[in-house]
């Protein structure tokens, strides 16, 4: 495979959905190194990401992010990634031997309107989510900047990821479907979703922060 070294610079559109999640509904998808960070009690902070990236990007694809949850690792926090597709295997390889991210690939399908869009992600046929969205009449510019952890062998690692980007509040309609692996998360219900227009997005080079904890067997 080839892929460029990081950090990557991603430029398109994309939509955001965030919402709380129960803990004891991410806990099986987050490593027991992490600490769930608690929004209110019983619930972290996670959600859905479908972005599509082309001109200007190193490398043009289409991606689904599942955030399960905010972690806590010595003394920082950051996202924790659970589940991540994309339609480009050289996206793959780099996303999981430069970040340690889980990427498998998954179709992607984009109906954009000019109010009323739909986005679906399938793998093998079967559906993993589809968000219908309404594209919103006024956007201002914000940058956003946030922290992520994930492994890779026997670290664990943390990557800055810095957003700019033309973003609009919007409503949508999330649908997960029994089948799909995150559905769990109960992630359809969304309190705020956000179109982001204009977007240019930089995945930052990972930092080693720790060790993974090693695993005995007594067998």
């Amino acid at each position: 495979m080839s892929y460029p070294q990081a950090p990557w610079t991603l430029c398109g559109h994309a939509i955001q959905t965030l919402q709380l999640i129960d803990i004891d509904k991410t806990r099986p998808f987050i490593p027991p190194e992490f600490e769930i960070v608690s929004f209110f009690p019983g619930k972290t902070l996670g959600g859905i990401y479908v972005s599509s990236y082309s001109v200007g990007s190193v490398l043009q694809y289409n991606e689904l992010i599942v955030a399960a949850g905010f972690v806590s690792y010595a003394g920082k926090i950051g996202g924790w990634i659970s589940h991540i597709y994309v339609d480009n295997p050289d996206s793959v390889a780099g996303g999981r031997e430069i970040w340690g991210l889980p990427k498998e690939l998954a179709d992607f399908t984009w109906d954009n309107n000019k109010h009323n869009s739909q986005v679906a992600i399938a793998q093998n046929n079967k559906q993993l989510c589809s968000i219908s969205y309404s594209k919103p009449s006024l956007k201002v510019p914000l940058p956003i900047k946030g922290s992520f952890f994930s492994e890779l062998g026997g670290n664990i690692l943390m990557f800055d990821g810095d957003l700019s980007s033309q973003i609009g509040l919007t409503s949508s309609k999330v649908n997960v479907p029994a089948e799909s692996p995150f559905y769990s998360l109960n992630l359809t219900q969304p309190w705020l979703t956000a179109y982001c227009d204009d977007l240019r997005f930089v995945a930052g080079v990972p930092a080693v922060v720790g060790e993974k904890a090693v695993e005995f067997s007594y067998s």
